[in-house]
């Protein structure tokens, strides 16, 4: 069986410097990247990273706002993930705080399911963090 393309999904960049140098990184491994768009995010995260079986659906966005970027991964193993990261950080790109890698199961979700199910997770180990005094 074919391995499927590395696809990297670009979501709320703003700083368009940025976004460039990601895209420049992603483009000397040889990883394809997709902007995402607002209009997107009701769409399945499995046909965003053009998996088979999914297609686009019409959905209607309800008030969501999420002022984060997102980075999600989809075919990149461990060592693959780290080596884009240390790319990241080599290039001194600011850290992104919510990235995900698709799996079996988040890929039936829309986006904006991610987003709110990052941002939630992200919440819980602010909490967990010990206080500095």
């Amino acid at each position: 069986m074919k391995k499927q393309e590395e696809v990297i999904l670009l979501y709320h960049f703003l700083d368009q410097t940025k976004l460039q140098q990601i895209k420049d990184i992603c483009k000397q491994l040889k990883i394809q990247t997709k902007d995402i768009g607002d209009e997107m995010l009701g769409q399945k995260v499995g046909h965003l990273v053009g998996r088979k079986g999914f297609v686009a659906i019409k959905t209607e966005i309800d008030e969501f706002v999420f002022p984060h970027e997102v980075i999600v991964f989809s075919n990149s193993d461990r060592k693959r993930l780290d080596q884009v990261l240390t790319a990241f950080k080599e290039a001194k790109i600011e850290p992104i705080k919510f990235k995900a890698i698709v799996t079996p199961f988040n890929m039936f979700w829309s986006l904006q399911r991610l987003c709110e199910t990052m941002q939630k997770e992200h919440g819980a180990m602010l909490k967990q963090e010990p206080e500095l005094e």
